[in-house]
């Protein structure tokens, strides 16, 4: 009786009946521990199973658009029609495919849509019939929200986004019997790979302890302060919401004025320290700056009341602080990522409103300070989404990091779902060691007070850049901010749109420099000089004007955006001085860098 192998079988190897039924016997059995570890939480009570709260959004949003189309009968029978013509056309152009006359695809995939890139989707009848009809189906009910009136702007977006969530989730290329990728890999190998990617389903679902926790890398090659977030530096204070971490320079000399870092806490501060060569601190740290940076608390429920103010007071804040102590500098450099950002901003008004000058210029990176634009995040902010969010968090005193990693990993969900479910699950194919994707999974818990804060504030009612905002008794007035700005944007950025950072340009009131940068979200911001990847656009104009205005009025610069921000700053302030210790006497070192905050896992 021959054994199957547990490697992946070459390309034309005979297909082994026994050895099939041998891994179709071991994926039953790795099926049965996904099960076991399914319920396993469940029967222990840890996780008590109910309706998603979004499923009564997913309900009511699609009720909307359903009764435009069946409020009118001709309306519907119109629809309905549309949808059996295409599927006509489709059937005959297969017809005469069959028959062996040429004939026009019905539909075709766009370029860019990886799903479809192996040759057999169209080379092979029944997987080209398929697809197309998959195609054809997508387009149908796309239109079905687009054309439908009356819908307010809200439900409009919700329904686009549900509808392309069930489309995606619904893609052939997730199924074993009509992906031809994973078909010819399943007889190749003799079943080999589901029975390895069964045992990856379970393995992912015991480390979700009960949910399905996808993964994206390989998690045994990649260990925080071992291959990545490895630039050298110390840890010279904490407190229960930040360890401000300053790094060790590498130069004789320094700009006087150091450098403070705030990152988001919706994600951990080594996006900006992954491996040596895509470092952003390093490469700051290089180019002759004091760079701190704060990292984030992994909180638990008992930071739950921990506010969007005491985030202020306990990080930025106290850091400045804490700085001024260690280099005996005043002012310091910011720069804000994200949602990091978005706080800077709201620190920079505070402390304009006190009249309190402790700052020389502040750097966004991809933060939106008005929302008006605000990104695809926008789906899940309204009234009945936070308020149910809201009564989530107030049981649970935070709201869990795999919630928001799922949130965002949504809004690409063929790239960071279901391509992984197919190489992960149907292929069997274990992740390479990838740095970004290590990052993307490893996610953080937000508190209820300071995230109903931000949702709040910021999504819901756009208070900071409208003047409303409230914080620790305090009127923000953003035109108050006078320091430089540089405000980067990236172009394809989802979370925080370029139009949304350029509307927000023109609310400070000090001089505000609008950089572009090529690619999105991470990619645009994470681009050292060194790769030679992509470009960044500058445009003087940055008041009453559009992006698509904006652009044609802009000037291409090829590769990183990082010099020319190194040079913005040096122009600035560009007095050097001996390069500064690690720490103080006040404040030594309390362990090496990145510090024991950022390595908690949720």
């Amino acid at each position: 009786m021959s054994m199957a192998t547990t490697d992946t079988p070459k390309s034309g190897t005979k297909f082994d009946a026994e050895a099939f039924a041998m891994n179709v016997a071991r994926a039953m059995e790795s099926g049965g521990k996904a099960l076991a570890a399914y319920l396993k939480p469940r029967e222990s009570g840890e996780v008590q199973d109910r309706p998603p709260a979004e499923l009564a959004e997913v309900v009511r949003t699609f009720t909307s658009v359903a009764e435009y189309w069946l409020s009118d009968t001709s309306r519907s029978s119109d629809l309905q029609t549309k949808l059996a013509k295409d599927y006509l056309d489709l059937w005959g152009s297969a017809v005469r495919r069959m028959a062996g006359q040429d004939a026009q695809p019905a539909i075709a995939p766009s370029p860019r849509d990886k799903r479809f890139a192996d040759p057999e989707w169209k080379s092979n009848q029944f997987f080209d019939f398929v697809m197309q009809l998959y195609l054809l189906t997508t387009k149908w009910a796309q239109e079905l929200v687009r054309d439908a009136e009356g819908l307010d702007p809200q439900t409009r977006r919700k329904a686009e986004f549900y509808v392309q969530q069930v489309i995606n989730a619904l893609s052939p290329s997730n199924f074993v019997l009509t992906n031809p990728e994973v078909l010819r890999e399943t007889v190749a190998s003799s079943g080999e790979n589901l029975a390895r990617g069964l045992k990856m389903l379970a393995e992912d679902i015991a480390a979700g302890k009960g949910m399905l926790k996808i993964r994206q890398s390989d998690p045994d090659n990649l260990v925080v302060g071992v291959n990545m977030a490895t630039t050298p530096g110390k840890v010279i204070y904490q407190n229960e919401i930040m360890q401000l971490i300053q790094y060790a320079p590498t130069t004789e000399k320094v700009l006087r004025t150091p450098l403070l870092i705030v990152p988001p806490w919706i994600n951990k501060f080594y996006i900006l320290d992954l491996k040596p060569e895509k470092s952003y601190i390093k490469w700051c740290v290089d180019q002759g700056i004091t760079v701190f940076v704060i990292s984030w608390v992994n909180p638990d429920k008992r930071l739950g009341n921990k506010s969007w103010e005491a985030y202020m007071k306990e990080g930025p804040l106290t850091a400045m602080d804490v700085i001024e102590k260690v280099t005996g500098e005043m002012k310091v450099h910011t720069a804000g990522y994200c949602v990091g950002g978005t706080m800077l901003a709201t620190t920079l008004a505070w402390l304009a409103e006190k009249r309190r000058q402790r700052v020389s210029s502040a750097t966004f990176f991809a933060a939106q300070i008005d929302f008006t634009h605000a990104g695809d995040l926008l789906v899940f902010v309204d009234e009945e989404q936070v308020s149910a969010l809201e009564q989530d968090m107030k049981a649970a005193g935070v709201l869990e990091g795999s919630k928001m990693a799922m949130a965002f990993n949504m809004l690409r969900s063929n790239d960071l779902i279901w391509s992984y479910v197919i190489s992960n699950y149907l292929k069997g194919q274990q992740p390479g060691a990838f740095d970004l994707l290590h990052w993307n999974s490893d996610a953080t818990r937000m508190t209820a007070a300071n995230h109903s804060y931000y949702l709040r504030n910021c999504y819901l009612e756009n208070r900071l850049s409208t003047g409303t905002m409230v914080l620790d008794n305090t009127l923000l007035d953003l035109s108050k901010v006078k320091v430089p700005v540089y405000n980067l944007a990236t172009r394809e950025d989802h979370i925080a749109p370029a139009e949304s950072v350029l509307y927000g340009s023109q609310f400070f009131g000090g001089p505000v420099k609008y950089v572009l940068s090529g690619s999105g979200h991470i990619a645009g911001v994470v681009n050292p000089p060194a790769s030679n990847k992509y470009q960044y656009w500058t445009n003087d104009n940055v008041k009453d004007i559009s992006i698509a205005q904006w652009m044609k009025g802009a000037v291409e610069h090829k590769g990183s955006w990082w010099p020319d921000w190194r040079q913005w700053l040096g122009e600035l302030d560009p007095e050097e001085i001996p390069a500064r210790a690690v720490g103080s006497e006040a404040f030594p070192p309390i362990e090496d860098a990145p510090g024991s905050y950022v390595r908690v896992r949720a």
